[in-house]
């Protein structure tokens, strides 16, 4: 017969059996990490961590921040830029921290990736330069499948921005947004996939610039001194997009994915979202103009630079013509021939000139002919 006594007895020894089961038990590994998508990319990562039964973060894709220790970091919270600008949003997400470190990634996007049959043997001695010349760096090739699940995992909180991901029409408008969202949130460097590394970026600005006081980089893709320029290019001073390094959170990288966001999120209200209906052309939806008149923007930002009263505001003459490095604020602007050596026009210099550190070949299959460096004749 179960008296009382008996029943509080075998009550007290299940709880205990349940405690005790409970605190046997390790917190489970959360296995959804960016590494799930992005490990598509490389065969091998160059940092890696021992195996178990739930994969581990590496330092290519370290996990989400988690809360600060510093308590002016951790009063704010996502709450509180609800109904704030997408750029306010962003700042939030991915803070610029002008001191720190330049990450050291290297991202690149193709089809396949190397350790893929189908990746294009043309492209393998571009593709081993970067590694090659980057022995400490992450290298990582993403595959356009992979590329949708890492930006949907970088800005979950962002449907604006995801939506416009996927609503892209054409794939040159997701190549040239993919660059800027990815440096936005990681930092490192971007380059096209058909570019050859001739130096190492440890080298690409002068020794006497503190490497902490620069955030951004960027080389010159046009700089055509001639009267008929306008029928070549779309700005005096174009700074190419194929070759970017930059520091997370960086508020140029910010301005161009809200300014795309915000564009293509219109078109698709409008219902011309479409590769023959969008009312702007490639180059100023989100390739070079884009990226030049948001450079320029923010070198002319009050809320970045002391301009003084009646000071001059800094235009494409400020590096029309320049052969070295030339820094403003936080940006570092290269000549002609680091990004563009070789191509024979505008004073670029050839491959084995000092300042030549990016060849690009301009084979990007995802690029219209319209798209690509025309040479000037005449």
């Amino acid at each position: 017969m179960l008296t009382f006594r008996k029943a509080l007895l075998l009550s007290a020894c299940a709880l205990t059996i349940i405690y005790f089961f409970q605190s046997s038990h390790s917190k489970a590994t959360y296995p959804g990490d960016i590494e799930h998508y992005a490990k598509h990319g490389n065969a091998e990562a160059k940092d890696t961590v021992q195996t178990g039964s739930a994969p581990q973060p590496t330092k290519a894709f370290p996990p989400p921040r988690g809360v600060s220790k510093d308590k002016k970091n951790s009063q704010q919270t996502f709450h509180s830029v609800e109904g704030k600008s997408l750029q306010e949003q962003l700042r939030y997400l991915y803070p610029y921290d002008p001191d720190g470190k330049f990450p050291a990634y290297i991202w690149q996007t193709w089809k396949a990736t190397p350790a893929s049959g189908d990746f294009a043997d043309e492209l393998r001695p571009q593709e081993a330069s970067w590694t090659d010349l980057h022995p400490d760096f992450i290298h990582e090739v993403i595959t356009d499948q992979t590329a949708v699940h890492l930006i949907r995992y970088l800005y979950a909180s962002m449907p604006d921005i995801l939506e416009a991901y996927n609503a892209l029409p054409i794939p040159v408008l997701k190549a040239d947004f993919f660059r800027y969202l990815i440096l936005l949130a990681r930092g490192g460097i971007y380059s096209d996939i058909d570019t050859m590394a001739l130096k190492s970026a440890v080298d690409w600005i002068p020794s006497d610039i503190p490497p902490s006081s620069v955030g951004l980089i960027v080389g010159i893709e046009a700089d055509p001194d001639r009267p008929d320029w306008k029928e070549w290019y779309s700005r005096r001073i174009q700074f190419c997009q194929w070759t970017i390094q930059a520091k997370a959170g960086h508020p140029v990288l910010r301005n161009i994915v809200a300014s795309i966001t915000e564009d293509t999120l219109r078109m698709k209200k409008l219902g011309i979202l479409s590769k023959k209906k969008i009312d702007k052309s490639i180059v100023e939806f989100t390739g070079p103009a884009l990226w030049t008149d948001l450079i320029f923007n923010y070198l002319n930002n009050p809320e970045y630079f002391k301009i003084e009263n009646g000071g001059k505001n800094i235009t494409w003459e400020a590096f029309t013509g320049i052969e070295t490095a030339k820094k403003v604020g936080d940006v570092v602007v290269l000549p002609i021939t680091s990004f563009s050596p070789g191509v024979g026009q505008m004073n670029a210099k050839d491959i084995d000139d000092p300042m030549a550190f990016v060849k690009h070949d301009f084979e990007g299959s995802w690029k219209a002919a319209s798209e690509r460096i025309k040479p000037i004749i005449g």
